[in-house]
């Protein structure tokens, strides 16, 4: 029987994150490169990319590489299992993180419902959903063939929950339906990639909760008095959970939604 050591070591094994230089990606990136992983790390932001590369390297002394890479893009996201394979040769984890994230320019997001547009919806589900399906279908083959291939998934609570509006009543935030729709439907394609994938690729979800991300007071209250932990979560709070389902302390753990979210869900 093997060590926990041993199980959690992923000395040798590579693993790809998408949205690898934002705050969740930054603390699973860190997590794994503790464990021994190899990393490539894909987002947008170049600088940010190199940023978190280089404290990676300086603090683990892994290998880290970066791609620039708009995950909206179908023909970019196609581009990514040979460049995978160039570089390292094999692929074991496969990391789903990145997600949607609009801003003061865009039109019909943290809006009401009534002024949500179908193109900006459209677009959300193309980063958090379709980019999803088509990175697991792509690596598919590449995950299989070292029986350590695991698909892990970033949901959210408002994949299995709906938004409490009174959250951001006097505040700019909001909670749009796009991003709700797509975080459901990324938890039942992982349920649905567990069960096509088995026996050689393990598939699996985490959801956040709340992360806290210096918001308006009145919306921190809120949100901390119906947490049971009664906190926002913080970035370190998803370290153990991706080293639980990248490796194989999970190795007989498949269709799961783990929700990491201080207990919001229970109630």
């Amino acid at each position: 029987m093997r060590r926990i050591a041993e199980l959690m070591n992923l000395r040798g094994r590579v693993a790809v994150i998408t949205g690898g230089s934002g705050y969740i990606g930054t603390a699973m990136a860190n997590a794994l490169a503790e464990m021994g992983c190899q990393l490539c790390l894909l987002d947008l932001n170049a600088d940010s990319l190199a940023h978190v590369s280089n404290q990676l390297k300086a603090d683990w002394d892994v290998r880290v590489e970066t791609l620039k890479v708009d995950l909206e893009n179908e023909d970019e996201r196609a581009c990514l299992p040979q460049a995978i394979g160039t570089l390292f040769g094999r692929l074991d984890i496969l990391v789903n993180n990145a997600g949607f994230v609009g801003d003061s320019q865009l039109q019909g997001w943290v809006v009401p419902f009534k002024d949500q547009r179908v193109d900006t919806w459209r677009r959300a589900l193309e980063v958090n959903l379709t980019a999803a399906f088509h990175l697991s279908q792509a690596f598919a083959p590449i995950l299989r063939e070292h029986g350590t291939g695991a698909i892990v998934n970033i949901g959210s609570i408002y994949g299995v929950s709906g938004p409490d509006l009174r959250l951001y009543d006097g505040t700019t935030m909001g909670n749009p339906a796009a991003y709700a729709a797509s975080k459901g439907g990324l938890i039942q394609l992982t349920r649905w990639l567990s069960t096509v994938l088995a026996p050689a690729v393990r598939v699996n979800c985490i959801s956040p909760g709340g992360v806290f991300r210096r918001q308006p007071e009145a919306f921190v209250e809120r949100y901390v008095s119906r947490t049971p932990l009664g906190r926002m979560g913080v970035e370190e709070d998803f370290k153990g959970a991706i080293a639980y389902l990248a490796s194989d302390l999970s190795a007989y753990v498949t269709g799961q939604n783990l929700m990491v979210d201080g207990g919001w869900t229970a109630w």
